[in-house]
């Protein structure tokens, strides 16, 4: 059945690249599954060989963290990932070029922007993915354009295009007072930084119910 399948893709190769923390992951696999539905030859890049296909129409590689390269703090993770996983992306990219169906475009979380430029070195086109809602995003936009800052110094934050905000709905970690999370603050500010060099942006939500909120330009 699986000879089967592979007979009927098509040639266009597409790789996923989902960022390994939770609410990350599903949409990424999702989104791969509706890409391998019309026929694309879709290959899931992991960094853990326990992350497993449940369907037989996603192709899932890994490109994991090899012994001692872990590490407990998040902080810490973010930076070491960000250290390792573009050498070892770039390398299976390279691999990839001489197979008989060469990767075509990379689709990558936003949370990862360093990967459109890996992608561009081989010639690959780049899908940027926000897997969040664009509410949120916008938020991290705004965060990012200095709008407000962190922690908010009003009770109330405003934006464009959105309603009042109240520091209970901002995440948590945008109203920590002891700056506990530079890390992930740093990730989702640079999640814009080149998201307007990419070749489509693919966001997890309906035009129709956060249709004031996509309106967003660089």
């Amino acid at each position: 059945m699986i000879m089967e399948r592979q007979s009927r893709l098509g040639e266009t190769h597409v790789l996923v690249l989902p960022f390994p923390i939770q609410g990350h992951i599903n949409p990424m696999i999702q989104f791969s599954k509706r890409l391998a539905s019309k026929s694309l030859r879709v290959t899931l890049i992991t960094t853990s060989k326990s992350m497993q296909p449940s369907a037989s129409s996603v192709n899932f590689e890994s490109i994991e963290f090899e012994e001692g390269e872990r590490t407990n703090s998040v902080d810490d993770y973010l930076e070491l990932y960000e250290k390792l996983i573009p050498k070892r992306l770039a390398k299976f990219i390279e691999n990839q070029t001489c197979s008989q169906h060469p990767a075509k475009v990379l689709v990558y979380d936003s949370c990862m922007p360093w990967a459109l430029a890996v992608a561009k070195n081989f010639g690959v086109q780049g899908a940027s993915f926000f897997t969040q809602s664009w509410a949120v995003n916008a938020i991290f936009y705004h965060l990012k354009q200095g709008t407000f800052r962190v922690p908010p110094e009003e009770p109330v934050v405003s934006l464009p295009s959105m309603p009042e905000l109240r520091l209970s709905d901002l995440p948590s970690f945008v109203c920590d007072n002891s700056g506990s999370y530079p890390g992930l603050c740093k990730l989702v500010k640079n999640q814009f930084s080149n998201f307007e060099e990419a070749n489509w942006v693919f966001c997890n939500t309906y035009d129709e119910l956060e249709d004031e909120e996509m309106r967003i330009e660089p």
